[in-house]
């Protein structure tokens, strides 16, 4: 989830004149860009990353399900109280292909940084600032409204629940954070063993949860965070590699991978839907599961069955914009949509509590909800207008690059936290000390990253 770039890496917004893309539409500018791509980039994978935002953004969407009953607000989940539309999941639940795109793109990025000579410090440090760097501001606008609702006396569980939702997309970033650290071994994991660094870990995921099932173990479930997930991004390298299977098998593979996936559902011990759900004792995704690799090998050979006629459709000057266009704001509708949503839901129960008296799940909810998306849509434009900025501020502004073991420690301290308020949000801990912990821990992960607002650069290493 990175803005469009050219084929050496470097970023597709114009040097000479930084102000002058201002002045231009966001169309126009993405048409500057597009007009500028080599013809060897692949933009299947920039027009993959950018639908698969989408089908997370709608889902998210049309998932929150709050509701205004005997006086009370209530935030609830459709999955938890319309059992059918866990079915939904399996079209709406794409994390699979974050990853898969991940691994092209981290295994393009990590050659081109080799063939120019860049060491990993450098490399590490350029990555770490697009993917946290648009996070910076969430985190600070959380802590000035967790702020201003405890000087007005809003309860607690209200601003955990609404900081919760919100917040739930960077577990995301946390675990991508971490797969990206180890790319320069899983690369040469790649190099060395091919395609068993692919079936390797689908064996240990597959041990990961027959301990956890049979033997209770549950703690060792959290292992496939590693397992599950890096089997997707080493994918990417087969991808990137071109190391998959032909067009016709790849889609027998797909099918193969639907199969896998009902069996593990209606014979196994897995729920039916593949996010989490509040009434569920167990998660699919909490920690990952098998059926999510059936999911993401069904998704995988249904996206590549379609890779020729979708590169042939991208050379289009107009579907090729409107995808530079997207990425160009990808991570900032990633990370902003849901708290543009909780706005307008928190709105709603204090202006107007009647228009959400509507039952979940019944005919008239579903008549309205596209109205309901529209105006979550609408109330994130604002959010785009003041922050995709952050998204496109490059790479990291030290002249020289810093020692990987600072590295290490901005990722494991902005990593731990994103979790932490992905999960419990802010509120959740027995003092408020918890929560601005919590909130300020990525802010000094970055600064020791070498960006952020807790930075300074010495004054002998600016750059000049």
């Amino acid at each position: 989830m990175e803005p469009t770039r050219s084929k050496d890496g470097a970023s597709g917004a114009p040097a000479k004149n930084p102000a002058a893309p201002r002045r231009m539409g966001m169309w126009s500018q993405a048409k500057r860009l597009a007009e500028r791509t080599p013809e060897t980039r692949n933009r299947y994978v920039d027009f993959l990353r950018g639908l698969s935002i989408g089908a997370v953004v709608f889902g998210h969407w049309l998932m929150a399900a709050p509701y205004f009953a005997g006086g009370k607000a209530h935030m609830e989940h459709l999955l938890a109280v319309v059992p059918w539309s866990q079915w939904l999941t399996w079209i709406f639940q794409v994390m699979p292909i974050f990853f898969f795109v991940g691994g092209y793109a981290n295994m393009t990025s990590w050659q081109a940084a080799r063939r120019r000579g860049q060491g990993y410090n450098h490399w590490l440090g350029s990555r770490l600032q697009r993917l946290l760097g648009p996070v910076l501001p969430l985190l600070c606008t959380w802590m000035a409204i967790a702020w201003a609702g405890h000087l007005l006396g809003i309860p607690r569980g209200f601003i955990q629940v609404g900081s919760r939702i919100a917040l739930v997309p960077t577990w995301f970033l946390a675990v991508y954070i971490m797969v990206v650290l180890f790319v320069p071994f899983t690369h040469a994991a790649w190099e060395r063993l091919g395609l068993w660094t692919i079936a390797i870990p689908i064996v240990c995921a597959a041990a990961v949860d027959l301990l956890f099932f049979s033997a209770g173990w549950h703690l060792v479930g959290w292992l496939n965070y590693l397992f599950v997930w890096l089997t997707v991004h080493q994918l990417g390298y087969a991808w990137r590699d071109r190391r998959l299977p032909s067009s016709g098998w790849i889609f027998v593979w797909c099918l193969i991978g639907w199969c896998t996936l009902l069996a593990l559902v209606f014979l196994g011990p897995y729920p039916l839907s593949l996010v989490g759900v509040p009434t569920d004792r167990i998660s699919n995704t909490l920690p990952p599961k098998l059926p999510l690799l059936a999911l993401g090998f069904a998704q995988i050979g249904l996206v590549m069955s379609l890779e020729r006629p979708a590169r042939r459709w991208l050379r289009g000057m107009v579907p090729w914009t409107g995808t530079v266009m997207i990425n160009g704001m990808i991570m900032t509708v990633f990370l902003w949509h849901s708290t543009a949503m909780m706005l307008v839901i928190g709105l709603g129960f204090f202006l107007w509590p009647g228009v959400l008296a509507v039952t979940p799940g019944c005919a008239a909810w579903w008549l309205f909800r596209p109205i309901w998306v529209a105006l979550f849509a609408a109330a994130t434009v604002p959010f785009l207008l003041v922050f995709s900025r952050f998204e496109r501020s490059g790479v990291a502004r030290q002249g020289k690059p810093l020692p990987v073991w600072r590295l290490y420690v901005g990722c494991v301290s902005a990593c731990a936290s994103l979790g932490y308020l992905s999960l419990r949000g802010v509120g959740s801990g027995p003092n408020w000390s918890w929560d601005v912990v919590a909130l300020v821990l990525p802010l000094v992960g970055a600064a020791c990253a070498g960006f952020g607002p807790l930075y300074r650069i010495p004054a002998g290493r600016r750059s000049r």
